[in-house]
């Protein structure tokens, strides 16, 4: 019997690749401090007192007129940042509609005037009929 010779392989050496380690994810678990709320009909034991606290209002700023002896209040800023955009934004839209509007408004003006003095002409033109069939 006759042995078959089979070729042998020659392979590469296998490549070195490091392991992964997995870490299974982790929540935050939001905390919070258990808020205390007073019953609706808590009234104060009897014999305690009720402490008494003064808040005092600041002083609005005011700016003194010398000439005249007057102290004026100065607005807050959020009022003056108010008015001012309310302002400025009415002027622009007046500018910008004033002379968008302005070439259409003459047009429209045209053409009623040319339709009111059609309608004189016509009212003349009725009278002065009346006129000459009243003269006959």
């Amino acid at each position: 019997m006759s042995q078959i010779h089979l070729p042998t392989p020659n392979l590469p050496n296998a490549l070195d690749i490091p392991q992964l380690y997995f870490r299974p994810p982790t929540a935050d678990v939001p905390a919070y401090k258990p808020m205390i709320i007073p019953p609706a009909d808590l009234e104060q034991p009897e014999g305690v007192k009720k402490e008494e606290t003064k808040e005092e209002q600041p002083e609005p700023p005011s700016l003194k007129i010398p000439v005249l002896d007057i102290q004026m209040p100065i607005p807050e800023t959020a009022v003056v940042v108010t008015a001012v955009t309310t302002a400025v934004v009415a002027v622009a839209t007046t500018s910008v509609t004033q002379t968008l509007f302005e070439p259409i408004k003459k047009k429209v003006q045209k053409q009623l005037q040319a339709k009111v003095n059609k309608w004189k002409e016509n009212q003349k033109k009725k009278k002065d009929s009346s006129k000459n069939s009243k003269t006959e």
